[in-house]
């Protein structure tokens, strides 16, 4: 499914099967999750994708072909396929520990084919083996609602009372890993969105209400994943004096001007851009343990566009997969 230009529905074309180049892998798609990063692509968000683009970038799969130099890795073997493409490795922020900063990088489904297909290629040392346990669909989403929301977490701080504003595919991933980490969730959805509130408590949160309630108690950290500028103050007035409120999302509408009392006492306003394959072996190491449950709708590869539209009118609680 390729995007010949922002804001036209994607196109389903046959291709080639693409070969591998040095340090590549083929990737035959087993599944790939839609992202709200995806939508922020195909709408003209972010600027300067490569076009026509295949989106995607939570891709499941098995390795159908490898290229010269690539080791760690066996033709069959399933592997995940992430956001972050590849980078530079030599630029400053590569070399101390922060490539999800690279000045060069490339990202999945945004400057390099993704997972909207049946065969991807992928930088073999950005790809990771996966195992057999888990459902394709049901793991997939943990490639960057996952990923990108652990990083969001970590940056939160260990504070007990977490708030999350936007309850999508991220957060119901990160709600259950904090509730397992004994961590008191407190969920904010779309005013009136019952169905979001009840799904949220099901999956731990101790109070769940619209973002234009305040919660029962100060939060020591906020999370905001919707792509809404003007949640931030609300954040800010949620979280206590010391609290931090993170940005975990790669695109946010304008924040409106905020009085600094607000901002004052030490709170803190962060963002969270990418991820590091850091990240990608620390966070897959532990969902197992959590017991994370996915809540996954599926679509066939030709329904793309809906599976977008679906998204974008939030018709579906957890996370929408592809299925090629």
């Amino acid at each position: 499914m390729v995007l010949d230009r922002p804001k036209t529905p994607l196109v389903m074309r046959e291709r080639p099967v693409p070969r591998p180049g040095a340090g590549e892998i083929l990737v035959e798609v087993a599944a790939c999750g839609v992202c709200r990063t995806d939508l922020h692509v195909v709408d003209g968000e972010l600027p300067n994708p490569k076009l026509p683009i295949v989106p995607g970038h939570e891709i499941v799969g098995r390795v159908a072909a490898m290229g010269s130099g690539v080791t760690g890795l066996t033709p069959g073997e399933r592997v995940g396929v992430p956001w972050l493409g590849a980078t530079d490795g030599v630029c400053a922020y590569c070399r101390s520990g922060r490539e999800n900063l690279c000045d060069r990088p490339l990202f999945t489904g945004y400057t390099r084919d993704g997972g909207y297909a049946s065969h991807t290629i992928a930088n073999a040392r950005f790809a990771f083996a996966l195992g057999e346990k888990g459902d394709a669909a049901e793991v997939a989403p943990l490639l960057c609602a996952g990923l990108i929301g652990w990083r969001s977490y970590r940056m939160a701080g260990e504070g007990e009372a977490l708030g999350l504003y936007g309850f999508g595919a991220a957060a119901h991933i990160l709600a259950q890993v904090a509730a397992w980490q004994g961590r008191r969730v407190h969920a904010f959805t779309r005013p009136g969105d019952t169905a979001s509130q009840n799904f949220a408590r099901s999956l731990g949160a101790v109070w769940a209400s619209g973002s234009d309630e305040p919660p029962p108690e100060p939060l020591d950290a906020a999370i905001i994943f919707a792509p809404v500028g003007a949640l931030v103050p609300v954040a800010l007035r949620a979280v206590k004096k010391g609290g931090r409120v993170v940005c975990g999302g790669i695109h946010m509408s304008d924040i409106p001007s905020f009085p600094y009392a607000i901002l004052w006492e030490e709170r803190q306003l962060v963002s969270v851009a990418n991820l590091t394959r850091a990240d990608a072996r620390e966070f897959l190491a532990l969902a197992p343990q959590a017991g994370i449950k996915m809540q996954v709708t599926r679509y066939p590869l030709a329904q793309a566009n809906a599976a977008l539209d679906d998204l974008r009118a939030g018709r579906f609680e957890g996370a929408a997969v592809l299925i090629p």
